[in-house]
């Protein structure tokens, strides 16, 4: 390629950023914008690089040159729409750079239920000294719904805690850090057997509302429900039927239908859920991390190899 990439990136980026696109293009020229002001950077541009949550079908439609659009994200729920599907822009996703946070976010809600922290800290804001019923995680069992690179940190992990691992994926392969792995048409037999039920799966057509009353009275009523893939993977009025009648004991919630959570959910004041904004995967470090897959990337398109974390457009992971 020998003309100079033009690149829109819909986020703000630091120096360091800047620098490890120019290491990896020296002479392609980076535009930082906001969605609702990049429409007249799009006719020149080739590249842009977005959150899958945002909504980009009307830069797209103004972007005749544009060749590979990057997510910065690993969900790419906004990005694959009907036109984009038909043409032949390239699609990636910044997958595999979550694991870290988003497993620690896992285990800081299941050890926080364990010890009875979600009640502790309640107990604390009315000066009430009392103790609560506690318990341990290890030897406990968990359930990872979708065992892709997320699954797979939150897998290590449980194995390091001394919890047997239960794993469902649509391949069956051989992971080292899971016991035991089931196909998706077997997820009952795995909720049932669960102690911890933890969801990472994309969303797509045959995850939407994967989780619904029938789902949660399979579990144990002893068992906790932790999901920090999208809040359309559950049906969130049967997760409230399910908390409110002791179905299963309580939910870990980083992620909802609609967000922000409204004010006159029944969810907010439940004893038995943790809530959260949407921030499992955020750290420090995740624009350096997401960036640096950008410009590896950047390196592969540039010189014609294949390319890391390609998405079908299609399935939509």
């Amino acid at each position: 390629m020998t003309a100079t990439l033009q690149i829109v990136v819909l986020n703000q980026l630091a120096e360091r950023h800047l620098e490890m696109l120019k290491n990896a293009d020296p002479n392609c020229s980076i535009h930082i914008a906001k969605l609702e002001n990049a429409a007249p950077l799009m006719a020149e541009a080739d590249i842009l690089a977005t959150w899958g949550h945002l909504d980009i079908r009307q830069l797209c439609a103004a972007a005749p040159k544009l060749k590979w659009i990057h997510a910065l994200s690993a969900g790419v729920e906004q990005l694959t729409f009907p036109e984009l599907q038909s043409s032949s822009v390239i699609l990636t996703n910044s997958k595999g750079i979550h694991g870290i946070p988003v497993s620690e976010h896992v285990f800081s809600m299941m050890l926080a239920f364990s010890r009875g922290l979600n009640l502790f800290i309640r107990q604390q804001q009315q000066s009430i000294w009392k103790r609560v019923p506690t318990d341990e995680i290890y030897e406990k069992t968990i359930a990872i719904v979708g065992l892709g690179s997320i699954g797979r940190s939150i897998a290590k992990r449980a194995k390091g805690l001394g919890m047997t691992v239960l794993a469902s994926k649509q391949e069956q392969t051989s992971e080292i850090f899971v016991d035991r792995l089931y196909r998706p048409d077997q997820l009952h037999q795995m909720l049932a057997e669960a102690d911890f039920v933890v969801v990472a799966v994309p969303l797509t057509e045959a995850t939407k509302e994967l989780f619904t009353i029938e789902e949660f009275r399979i579990m144990k009523k002893s068992a906790y429900f932790i999901n920090i893939a999208r809040g359309s993977v559950v049906n969130e009025t049967d997760l409230v039927t399910a908390l409110e009648q002791g179905v299963i004991k309580g939910a870990g919630l980083d992620v909802f239908d609609h967000e922000p959570l409204a004010e006159t959910s029944p969810l907010w004041n439940m004893t038995n859920v943790i809530i959260t904004p949407h921030i499992a995967a955020l750290s420090p470090y995740y624009l350096d991390r997401a960036v640096k897959l950008f410009a590896d990337n950047l390196t592969h398109f540039i010189q014609g190899d294949e390319m890391t974390n390609l998405v079908d457009k299609v399935k939509g992971y």
